[in-house]
């Protein structure tokens, strides 16, 4: 496993061979909050695409009209289907989005360049899809203003503006949190719909070149479990940003577009 920290924030111009970079949200936001990172990226010469997951962002959808995890995740694989043949993505997860990103890798390994993970759920080839969240049941989220509905289909959750401001955004600018106050929507973990899916495939999702960006100051997915996942994907490659928050596009977005920029231009 390789390890590698950060103090040069020069964001590497794209290479001529230069992969496209999606970047995926996670729950309860859009594409827009890679606003900052994508304007980075762009201005190197990396091509770039933020899709809303469905019912997210500016996906008009209801969520009673995305009922399965499939679903929620259909416009990130549409995206990968749709890339020439021959032609690769560096997918970019954040948070929940990992679980979105696995599954993607898992259907096209063969258009995935690599696989980065933000601070974000990272599955092993091991235990079913879910357990790398479910070892993280929030349960002092329960003690937040976060409302979740169960009875909802797909059960609903809405993470609270207290929440994202003390967990999510502590570090990241104000405006920042402002925007989110604005755009966040209801969401759904898909926990029913998942359970019982059979683990991700060594042969495929396994076989994807994978890195993880460790957020040393996250306070909803601690360090700690971050590298507890690392830990269940021994070959990922290891970065770390020291300051960033659970938002790392927010709080340091000229680093994260540095790496991300570097895994583009290495893989």
């Amino acid at each position: 496993m390789a390890m590698a920290t950060s103090s040069n924030t020069n964001i590497k111009r794209a290479t001529a061979a230069a992969s496209t970079i999606i970047l995926v949200h996670g729950t309860g936001h859009g594409g827009w909050c890679w606003y900052r990172v994508t304007t980075l990226l762009r201005a190197a010469g990396h091509r770039v695409h933020a899709p809303d997951l469905a019912a997210s962002g500016a996906d008009a959808r209801p969520l009673r009209d995305v009922p399965i995890f499939e679903d929620y995740s259909r416009p990130l694989l549409d995206a990968v289907a749709a890339l020439p043949d021959g032609a690769r993505a560096v997918l970019v997860s954040h948070s929940f989005g990992g679980l979105s990103v696995a599954l993607a890798a898992e259907m096209f390994p063969e258009k995935v360049a690599a696989a980065v993970f933000v601070t974000a759920f990272m599955p092993d080839c091991t235990h079913q899809r879910l357990y790398v969240f479910e070892q993280l049941t929030p349960r002092e989220w329960d003690r937040t203003d976060s409302v979740t509905d169960d009875k909802h289909v797909p059960p609903s959750v809405f993470l609270g503006p207290e929440f994202l401001r003390q967990k999510l955004y502590q570090l990241s600018p104000p405006e920042d949190y402002t925007l989110s106050q604005s755009l966040a929507r209801v969401s759904s973990f898909y926990i029913a719909d998942q359970q019982g899916k059979p683990p991700f495939s060594e042969a495929r999702y396994g076989a994807v070149k994978k890195v993880y960006v460790v957020c040393k100051q996250d306070m909803a997915i601690v360090e700690s479990y971050q590298r507890t996942m690392v830990a269940g994907c021994p070959e990922a490659e290891v970065r770390e940003i020291a300051d960033a928050d659970h938002m790392a596009m927010f709080s340091t977005p000229v680093e994260l577009a540095a790496h991300l920029a570097d895994v583009a231009n290495t893989y």
